[in-house]
């Protein structure tokens, strides 16, 4: 994709430490027997699982540029989203496998052109990120609401 610089937008992904959690807590008890019988290459691999996961997990990124949303994770690419087919975005918490390395997620549906009824994302600069949708169609319909208080403290609710 060449592009000049200026004319797109990047958006890492928000890391979710309970999303994070949850993957270690399926993938440790896989390799605790190994830690049973031997205690240096049982904790090498969960501490190479952990780094692989964050490192996974930390290269997500979300690039709207030429009126689509391109999503890649790290050189990747995983697909690409064309902005004029959104007709609406909400907030999801659909723990379904997605491009988001949160729970607290985007749902975008799209309307006709496109193979999937909706993509799962979770940018870190949400306002921003809708803001720049609603700039390039201002015909889609934005229902995420801005939550504030006790529990959210910097945005970690979940």
């Amino acid at each position: 994709m060449k592009v000049k610089e200026g004319m797109k937008k990047v958006y890492r992904s928000r890391i979710s430490v309970l999303l994070v959690g949850f993957i270690l807590g399926v993938l440790i008890p896989a390799v605790v027997p190994m830690v049973k019988h031997s205690i240096t290459p049982g904790l090498v691999t969960i501490g190479g699982v952990f780094v692989f996961i964050i490192f996974l997990l930390s290269g997500i990124r979300y690039i709207i540029c030429d009126s689509k949303i391109y999503i890649k994770v790290w050189m990747f690419s995983c697909g690409s989203i064309e902005i004029s087919y959104i007709s609406s975005v909400t907030r999801s918490y659909n723990p379904l496998s997605s491009p988001a390395a949160s729970l607290k997620r985007l749902r975008i549906d799209l309307i006709g052109g496109s193979i999937f009824s909706y993509a799962l994302i979770s940018p870190v600069r949400e306002q921003e990120f809708i803001q720049e949708l609603k700039s390039l169609n201002p015909n889609i319909m934005i229902n995420v609401p801005e939550k504030k208080g006790t529990w959210r403290i910097q945005d970690w609710d979940i």
